[in-house]
């Protein structure tokens, strides 16, 4: 029996390791245990991966969830087997296609209509590297998915989400941010020659721009919104990448993937985190890691281009002609200009003509 000790003391040293490692790379499980009883979630494409796997977590914790899903068939399955296995009976398919803005306006109007409250709202899905699609509206795919029709629906959710405050937002973003650039003169690629990499680091910066400058505009509302990076997880978004389609990919890389990569249950941990954590009272604006806060790319912190980028979203939506995008709280800068021109009113002087913002 003494000649089997070493070896499976050796195995086990290593099986324990490779283990530890894994969650240290992966970044663990939502330390946090709060309950979310009462509350309602929102999630959009939760029938797959991680807004799944979100789902399932926050229906276990007790609350009241909303998957948003362009994919209905699919959808319902995962409500009822999210149902059948949390025992949660209040986890609900809704229809909702990021690619039409169409659809996001009816969502948005079905859970204004139909839901009392709306405590966190999850920005979770997107399509990455796809080709040269464009949406319904005209708009590139992936800008329009992974921005645009989440720019939206955040927007025409805020009052719901204002009258539940403290309430949270959180958009998955991307390490992929870190080499994208926001081309204002060619946002849809009608110009250029289509780069789909560039197009999904694109829309991928403009999800953190979009974080920064919400969490200035919903300033004392108590409304906070974060953006977080989820980690290398395996999930159905990388199908247009090409990964594995090797043979040598998929045999002499598999091991190393398997220890980099997470399962969906893992990557669903940092949203979880957000939104039920007990530490993010309170904490608005920030870029998270997985679970650990960390300073965005330099083009992320651009105050100019996350300001230009709103108002370019505003009216590529439609948002501006409405006047529902000026709803949320605007910059302090503004907020001071909007004083003195009021002050010039009161003593009887005209201030001059509000200057357009920059567009396209």
């Amino acid at each position: 029996m003494s000649k089997y000790i070493l070896p499976i003391s050796v195995f086990g040293t290593v099986f324990g390791g490779a283990v530890l490692l894994k969650n240290h790379v992966t970044g663990g499980r939502c330390p946090s245990k709060a309950t979310i009883n009462g509350k309602t979630v929102v999630i959009t494409g939760a029938n797959t991966g991680i807004g799944k796997e979100t789902a399932r977590e926050l229906a276990k914790r007790g609350g009241r969830v909303i998957m948003g899903c362009r994919d209905m068939e699919k959808c319902e399955a995962a409500a009822k087997e999210i149902r059948g296995k949390t025992l949660n009976p209040h986890v609900y398919a809704c229809h909702l296609d990021l690619a039409s803005t169409k659809s996001v306006r009816e969502f948005a109007e079905r859970i204004k209509r139909e839901e009392k409250r709306v405590d966190v709202l999850i920005n979770n899905a997107g399509v990455m590297r796809c080709p040269a699609w464009k949406t319904e509206d005209g708009f590139d795919m992936q800008f329009g998915v992974n921005h645009l029709g989440h720019f939206l629906l955040t927007n025409l959710l805020l009052d719901k989400l204002k009258e539940s405050a403290p309430s949270r937002v959180i958009n998955l973003a991307s390490l992929a941010h870190i080499v994208g650039k926001i081309d204002f003169e060619d946002l849809n690629w009608e110009k250029k020659k289509f780069d789909t990499k560039q197009a999904y680091c694109q829309s991928k910066l403009a999800n953190v721009l979009f974080t920064r400058e919400l969490a200035k505009r919903l300033q004392g509302s108590g409304v906070t919104v974060n953006a977080v990076h989820p980690g290398v997880v395996a999930t159905e978004l990388g199908r247009h990448t090409g990964m594995h389609q090797s043979q040598f990919s998929s045999s002499v890389l598999s091991p190393f993937f398997s220890l980099l990569v997470k399962n969906p249950e893992l990557g669903a941990q940092p949203s979880v985190y957000l939104a039920v954590s007990e530490e993010m009272e309170g904490v608005t604006g920030q870029y998270y890691d997985v679970m650990t806060e960390k300073e965005p790319a330099p083009q992320a912190l651009d105050e100019e281009a996350a300001r230009r980028l709103w108002e370019v979203s505003s009216r590529l939506v439609g948002l501006e002609e409405e006047g529902q995008s000026s709803k949320s709280n605007p910059p302090a800068e503004e907020q001071n200009k909007a004083a003195q021109i009021d002050s010039m009113k009161t003593v009887g002087q005209n201030p001059e003509p509000a200057v357009s913002t920059e567009g396209l």
